[in-house]
């Protein structure tokens, strides 16, 4: 049963304050990402190529997967071929009992997000800690990521602060100065580093070419969780691969800056083999990503290389939060991900837009994630989750646009609801009315108007 965007979302929008802030903080991602874009006098030459790119990697993908996948045995790298989420994690929990491993540290990554991993691993006696700052304090919050970049930069400095000293991580009690808990992290993530008997990465792009699992970072714990532990895995979807460096080049320089409005991440780490003494192994996974390929209308959504700008830019998530969607990734692109996942139960996300298709235009690889949600409404009759009020609204409104006579009358006529007063209008079926004034109708209708106008106009310029 598909979960409605809107109640949900109704729930955050009672707190003002924190809307107003969300609202805020991720526009000023998009404007970063702005400056950065008008930087680069080639920016859309590179969108064209990213675009053209993940086209031909995907409509190639069983070419490149085996070059990669032979490269990295080359290496001396273990390859794991997953088709599901259970068989991922079954296969994560493999290796890791193998080594008789009792804690994980691991990088973020949505994979595992994807394939709910760390509860997988955590029932069978497996400490799995969370690395990347964002992710550490929703780890400890019992909370899932909000944004796929910035996961919980939805939170405030004093719930996190309050959150570290009942966790004994912050000893200076009222002291929430950024700088501050940070550093306090730093203090307690470095013991986990040093204790974890294995460490866990995602990967942003594998290199076909080379056999390189090329990570991105800003805090560096993707490589802390690679450079103490002798056990290294990485989870990959199998989407990510691109066929080599010149590829890695056109995305490097996208990605950050469409995600946080930086020419690039802090740390850009690439993993090709084992540490010496050390053991690597690589998960490829397909959980479903072969079926959307197939899919004629949708596959353009494996094209999204995860840099979070749809987000940034919608005006939907931005008034919404992440957390009024259905799917564990929100946003335009999480709507589209989420119906090639499960139509029926995520079909209610698709009302989280406006078609203002501003993700369109931001999106570094022409995924077009607000126009394919347009082709998603279309099809919700296919799955029996279309909303039989709207589908009542608009067999009305095309019955009178399709009656120019009918329509014309209506428009001529309909300075007349202007008398009827604004309480008569708060019904249910009027949703316009929340949070909205009707509008007052003009005793002329438009084109009366124009004609008018264009009249008058030439009659000017003849005299």
């Amino acid at each position: 049963m598909a979960t409605c965007h809107s109640k949900k979302a109704a729930e955050f929008l009672k707190n003002a304050d924190k809307i107003t802030r969300h609202d805020q903080t991720f526009w000023g991602l998009r404007k970063k990402r702005d400056i950065m874009a008008s930087q680069l006098p080639e920016w859309e030459n590179l969108r064209e190529y990213a675009s053209e790119i993940k086209a031909h990697t995907l409509t190639h993908l069983a070419d490149y997967l085996t070059q990669f996948s032979d490269n990295l045995e080359k290496n001396g790298v273990i390859v794991h071929w997953a088709g599901d989420a259970q068989e991922f994690n079954e296969i994560a929990y493999g290796i890791l009992e193998s080594h008789r491993v009792n804690k994980l540290v691991k990088s973020k990554s949505m994979l595992t997000e994807e394939c709910d991993m760390n509860d997988y691993l955590i029932e069978r006696g497996i400490d799995v800690v969370e690395t990347d700052l964002g992710e550490r304090i929703l780890q400890l919050m019992h909370l899932r990521p909000s944004h796929i970049v910035v996961p919980a930069v939805h939170l405030t400095r004093d719930a996190v602060g309050e959150m570290f000293e009942q966790k004994g991580i912050s000893i200076d009690k009222g002291n929430h100065d950024p700088t501050y808990l940070t550093q306090c992290a730093r203090q307690s993530l470095r013991q986990e580093f040093i204790k974890a008997e294995a460490g866990m990465t995602g990967c942003n792009f594998g290199v076909a070419s080379t056999g390189d699992c090329v990570v991105c970072t800003n805090e560096g714990n993707a490589d802390m969780s690679t450079s103490f532990p002798k056990l290294h895995i990485v989870a990959m979807g199998i989407e990510k691969v691109i066929p080599d460096y010149d590829s890695l080049a056109v995305f490097q320089r996208l990605l950050c800056r469409c995600g946080t409005g930086q020419p690039t991440t802090t740390f850009t780490s690439h993993f090709r083999k084992a540490r010496p003494d050390g053991e690597m192994h690589v998960i490829l996974v397909d959980n479903g990503r072969s079926d959307m390929i197939a899919n004629e209308r949708h596959w353009k959504t494996l094209k999204c290389i995860r840099c979070g700008a749809c987000m940034n830019t919608c005006p939907v998530y931005r008034r919404s939060t992440g957390y009024s969607y259905s799917y564990f990734i929100p946003g335009p692109i999480g709507v589209n991900l989420g119906m090639l996942k499960n139509p029926q139960l995520h079909s209610g996300n698709v009302s989280a837009c406006s078609l203002c298709l501003s993700c369109d235009h931001v999106c570094p690889t022409k995924v077009e994630p607000g126009s394919q949600i347009y082709s998603w409404r279309q099809e919700l009759e296919t799955f029996g989750t279309e909303n039989t009020e709207k589908k009542l609204m608009a067999s009305g409104m095309k019955m009178v646009f399709e009656n120019y006579p009918l329509y014309d009358t209506l428009l001529r006529t309909s300075s007349v609801m202007n008398m009827i007063p604004r309480k008569f209008f708060d019904f249910k079926l009027n949703a316009w009315s929340i949070g909205h004034e009707m509008m007052k109708f003009p005793k002329k209708p438009f084109h009366e108007i124009y004609k008018q106008a264009m009249k008058e106009l030439a009659e000017e310029k003849q005299s």
